[in-house]
């Protein structure tokens, strides 16, 4: 069985480090070491002509011709890097006979150390090694951790390291110590710091070394998250790493299923969500969930659909979080009308079609009286309308009513970007009956304009869209209030 590798760090600031190459791969590898601080010699025939700059600057040297083994003489490492593998070997060998550690790309044999894959925050580096046998892998898991971590991450190190003096000072004691930085991990200097309030972090770092107390309870703290329309791969990174650190999770109805199996296991899941006719948890009730699992010391995430400012009531929930003095954040999500309308393939604005998006949401029998019909009604401009399955007669009416042609193209999204989406389109003047005609249920997207005609040559997501009634349920009037 072959022996691991043993892992370390090396500290190669003002060290001397051959490359032998003077190609793309060779430009990579000095470019690193640079970065790392070494005194970086390339040895080639020929350089690119990035490497060739550094060479005129000083910031490389530059040993031209063919491989000599004397070039490894005061070099600490060694990094062959030619496409010819005799060359890359004989570097291996040189470097063997004068104790200088070599890594030859693509040759775990004749490699006495590895490069591993690396994720950095700043000063924070995690290395990945498959031991040099499995590359793909250990490219995977870097690029897995890469959405686990911001860089806000190499804020805290640097903070961290800054004070390493004073807080040995005041905890001389290890085990003290580490329950001290338990504390200052899970409060709000890394909520601090992601949001770029550096100084405020500073501050509550020193509040927090001489004021600690360790039998305090935890700040808990609210962040409320957009989850997009219903396809998990349109979390954000922030978002996703919210989900994975939350302890309570307070989601609406229409969070897809996909993206609640992205939070962390053991996260206490509540349902919140409020539909037509069904408010089984008033928004009164969702204020005192937050405020009460908050005040429990929990990290509570709000799970919206879409984005929480569009259409969201995110506004709301903020005041009476800051109301009453707990931490928040807020992580956008992409709200539906972006989203729908990129996956049924219809351009929200387009220079021959639309040069202005509106966005309005359809609960019509409350705000029919308020909405300005006539700047709705407006030629080359795309409307959105969200929860657009009811009051679409109302919706048609007015719109034709004050100046909208009839035959305006209409593009119908219903569970936009999931599994599931069906696109029915049509003109304006038959929206309500195709609606009908094949029974569209919430959630659904309207979007009403002459980009809307675009998804029949663009779609690109699912089934094409539904442009009569030859294959559609038989028409209900039930079926499609109950949709509503």
């Amino acid at each position: 069985m072959t022996s691991p590798l043993f892992p370390l760090f090396a500290d190669l600031r003002g060290r001397t480090v051959l490359v032998v190459g003077g190609g793309a791969v060779a430009l990579r590898k000095a470019a690193a070491l640079l970065e790392a601080g070494a005194r970086v010699r390339v040895g080639a025939p020929q350089l690119l002509p990035a490497l060739a700059e550094w060479a005129a600057q000083g910031r490389i040297e530059h040993l031209s011709g063919h491989f000599q083994p004397e070039w490894l003489d005061q070099a600490w490492l060694a990094i062959a890097a030619t496409d010819d593998g005799a060359v890359n070997r004989a570097v291996a060998e040189a470097g063997e006979a004068r104790r200088v550690w070599v890594n030859v790309v693509d040759d775990l044999e004749a490699s006495s150390f590895h490069v591993p894959a690396r994720v950095e925050r700043g000063p924070v580096q995690i290395a990945i090694s498959s031991g040099g046998g499995a590359p793909m892998l250990a490219r995977h898991l870097r690029e897995t951790l890469e959405t686990q971590f911001d860089e806000s991450l190499g804020e805290l190190a640097r903070l961290l390291s800054r004070e390493r003096a004073r807080i040995r000072r005041h905890y001389p004691d290890m085990a003290v110590r580490r329950r001290f930085f338990d504390r200052v991990l899970s409060g709000p200097i890394p909520s601090l710091l992601r949001e770029g309030r550096l100084d405020e972090a500073q501050r509550a770092f020193g509040v927090a070394l001489i004021d600690d107390k360790p039998d305090a309870p935890p700040a808990g703290s609210v962040a409320l998250v957009g989850a997009g329309p219903g396809d998990a791969g349109l979390m954000t990174l922030r978002g996703l790493r919210v989900l994975n650190e939350a302890d309570v999770i307070l989601h609406d109805r229409l969070v897809s299923a996909d993206v609640l199996r992205l939070a962390r296991r053991d996260a206490e899941l509540i349902e919140v969500g409020k539909q037509a006719g069904n408010h089984h948890t008033t928004q009164d009730r969702i204020h005192e969930l937050m405020l009460e699992h908050a005040r429990a010391g929990k990290r509570v995430v709000r799970l919206k659909g879409g984005d929480p400012f569009v259409f969201g009531r995110g506004g709301e929930e903020l005041e009476v979080l800051a109301d009453a003095g707990i931490a928040f954040e807020v992580v956008p999500g992409i709200t539906a009308a972006v989203a729908c309308a990129a996956y049924a393939g219809v351009p929200l604005t387009h220079r021959e079609h639309a040069q202005s998006l509106r966005l309005v949401t359809a609960h019509l029998k409350d705000s029919t009286d308020t909405l300005d019909w006539q700047a709705l009604a407006q030629e080359k401009q795309t409307l959105a309308v969200y929860m657009g399955v009811s009051g679409l007669d109302l919706l048609r009416d007015k719109l034709i009513q004050h100046g909208r042609a009839a035959s305006t193209p209409f593009a119908l999204i219903e569970n936009g970007s999931r599994r599931e989406q069906r696109v029915v389109t049509g003109t304006l003047a038959d929206l309500a009956e195709r609606a009908r005609g094949h029974q569209v249920q919430s959630p659904a997207l309207l979007i009403v304009g002459e980009v809307a005609a675009l998804a029949q040559r663009l779609h690109w997501f699912g089934d094409a869209p539904l442009t009569d009634f030859a294959d559609a349920p038989i028409s209900s009037d039930t079926a499609f209030a109950a949709a509503a």
